[in-house]
Formats: structure tokens, C-alpha cells, sequence
């Protein structure tokens, strides 16, 4: 069994127009919700064994912050550019999960919309969501011991949380 994390980046804030959309930090609300998620996700128990984020500065800063409150080192934070990703295919993304070593059990990675909900979709056919929001959390297990084959076979929904729901 293999578990995916899925986190849409906390509030980012558009304050200062001269900053790229890659320099754009939290804003206040997503540094409130970063926590929230982290504690929840720590009273769940849930310390990944890998965790990737995009290397926008709005996806980085929920990451460190999320693993800050799970417990996990923040020096072992992946940053991969394949993830910073508007692509609603998510391919980049895909390949990179696809690639993973079977040793590896449960992956959290952070990242963007439109990329996130399309794959929340992809991978939950029994819930549709709309949109994951702002340091939105989809957790989704898939029945194999192999990264090179969640891509076919079953998956399912866990949980689905987001701030608004704590």
C-alpha cells in the first residue's frame, strides 16, 4: 500500500506586486492555516517518509511549516522544479511519483492549483472536488507495493481536510 499527501500551499499574499510569483510569501491567513493543518496532521500521527514541495516560496514556507508541526526534519524537505506546476495533467509530477523507490511508503508533497485538484480528482473518482483550497490536504492510498504502479491500479480517498474545517 502506498499513501500520496497531497497539499495545496497556505494563503499566499499578493502585498508586494514587484515580486515574482515564485518569490510571493504567506500571507497572514496562511500562516495561521499552515500550523493548524501540521498540528492535525501530527494528532493523526502522520510523519511521511519523504516530502517534496515546489520551490515557490508560498509552497516551501506551508512545507517547512507543516513538517515543523509533524515533526519531520526540515533539512530532509526535497525541493524539486518539476513541481512548481500549473499543469492540470500533473505530468511532471506523475513521473517523478512514478520513479520513487518501493521502500518508500508515504509521500507528502506540496504544491498548486490547478495541478492539485486535477490530481485529487484523478486519484478519488468517489469524491469530486470543485477546488482544494489553500493548504487544502487530500490523503489517497493506492493497492500496490510499487511507485512505478500506482499510476494503474486502485486508489481511494483517506481524508480531505482543509483550515475552515478545524
Amino acid at each position: 500500500m502506498k499513501t500520496l499527501y497531497l497539499i495545496r500551499h497556505a494563503k499566499s499574499s499578493w502585498e508586494d506586486m514587484t515580486l515574482t510569483d515564485q518569490e510571493r510569501p504567506l500571507n497572514k491567513r496562511g500562516k495561521r492555516d499552515a500550523p493548524r493543518i501540521g498540528q492535525y496532521l501530527h494528532q493523526k500521527k502522520i510523519l511521511p517518509q519523504l516530502v517534496i514541495s515546489s520551490p515557490a516560496n508560498r509552497a516551501l514556507s506551508t512545507a517547512r511549516i507543516i513538517c515543523h508541526e509533524m515533526g519531520y526534519p526540515l533539512t530532509d524537505i526535497e525541493i524539486n522544479a518539476l513541481f512548481y506546476t500549473f499543469d492540470e495533467a500533473g505530468r511532471n509530477i506523475l513521473h517523478t511519483l512514478s520513479n520513487l523507490s518501493g521502500e518508500i511508503n508515504e509521500v507528502m508533497i506540496f504544491g498548486h492549483n490547478e495541478t492539485f485538484t486535477a490530481l485529487a480528482n484523478r486519484f478519488s473518482p468517489e469524491h469530486y472536488f470543485d477546488n482544494v483550497p489553500t493548504c487544502g490536504t487530500v490523503c489517497i492510498q493506492f493497492d500496490t507495493d510499487e511507485w512505478g504502479e500506482f499510476l494503474n491500479v486502485e486508489s481511494k480517498l483517506v481524508f480531505y481536510m482543509f483550515p475552515k474545517l478545524l
